[in-house]
């Protein structure tokens, strides 16, 4: 009974935390650019934005390009999509308050997270459309770049703590990490946002070159999961990057799950800051900072785990 309702309120979280995230992103893009953003939709500030483009999603039809690949093409939403609601599973929020506890949760997480970057290559090669193949490939190349330095990243939190467990690692979090693991810290969340292809990272989609990359063949409810996927992309990041390296669930007075909620929102203010504030980046210019700084960096702070750990035990 206990496993149906911890599936059943991971679901729930899955379906109305990615919604919180789009409107906070809809909200903070019109304050950081000075204009208003929705505002009618459900009567105070638009709060029922998202809601409405759902419906309107739904009432669109489904249009399947007549030479695509009909199979690969109606199966990339769900690829891209599920992925998260899996991940989400694991992740803790408080003391024993996680829905799968798996010792090797970390690892479970980083796998399955980059099967969700598989539905934009499957989209990009099913659409039988110039553009979304370009689209589709870039997706591939970012997430064979970015891959590497983000679990070299969560590889030093994991020795850190001594366990690929996420509640493990919550559990052996100091206030130190703070410092010693913030290398680690700043590669996992760059390389996080390359994976989920958002700006300035956002290359495969790229609407002024080729119009809306693997996506642009689909309407209606298959590209509201996309765009469902893109936010809750940012809430599993996020999740990780608090469980890794703020301490999770830890912080005075408040419960447990608030202390959660309120340092995942608090990194996707970030995530959203970095969007306005940054223009998009030109394929090169991705691949060095992968190749030239991210994993470089990584295992720089890989080496200075190990090191700190056989000197100190910290």
């Amino acid at each position: 009974m206990r496993d149906v309702v911890a599936l059943a309120l991971v679901t729930v979280a899955f379906l109305v935390l990615p919604l919180l995230i789009g409107q906070t992103e809809h909200k903070v893009m019109a304050h950081m650019q000075n204009r208003l953003g929705p505002m009618y939709a459900g009567g105070f500030h638009g709060w029922a934005q998202l809601i409405a483009d759902g419906v309107k999603f739904a009432q669109k039809e489904d249009v399947v390009p007549e030479r695509a690949d009909r199979r690969i093409f109606l199966l990339a939403p769900g690829v891209a999509l599920v992925p998260y609601l899996v991940v989400l599973a694991v992740i803790p929020v408080g003391p024993g308050q996680v829905a799968i506890d798996l010792s090797l949760g970390l690892f479970f997480a980083l796998a399955v997270m980059g099967i969700g970057v598989i539905g934009s290559i499957m989209a990009g090669w099913a659409s039988a459309n110039k553009f979304s193949l370009l689209g589709g490939i870039r997706s591939a190349a970012q997430l064979v770049s970015y891959e590497l330095p983000m679990v070299l990243a969560a590889a030093s939190f994991a020795m850190a703590a001594g366990t690929l467990s996420l509640t493990g690692i919550v559990e052996e979090w100091r206030w130190y990490w703070l410092f010693w693991q913030a290398g680690a810290a700043a590669v996992f969340f760059v390389a996080g946002l390359a994976e989920l292809r958002r700006p300035p990272f956002d290359m495969p989609i790229a609407d002024s070159e080729i119009i809306f990359g693997p996506y642009t063949e689909y309407g209606g409810l298959r590209f509201a999961f996309f765009l469902l996927a893109e936010y809750a992309g940012i809430l599993v990041l996020c999740a990780l990057t608090t469980v890794l390296y703020l301490g999770g669930w830890k912080g005075p007075l408040l419960p447990d799950a608030a202390w959660t909620l309120i340092k995942v929102f608090a990194l996707a203010f970030i995530v959203i800051w970095v969007r306005v504030s940054f223009p998009r980046m030109r394929e090169d210019q991705l691949q060095r900072l992968a190749w030239v700084w991210l994993v470089p960096i990584s295992l720089a702070q890989l080496a200075l785990t190990g090191v700190v750990k056989v000197v100190t035990d910290l």
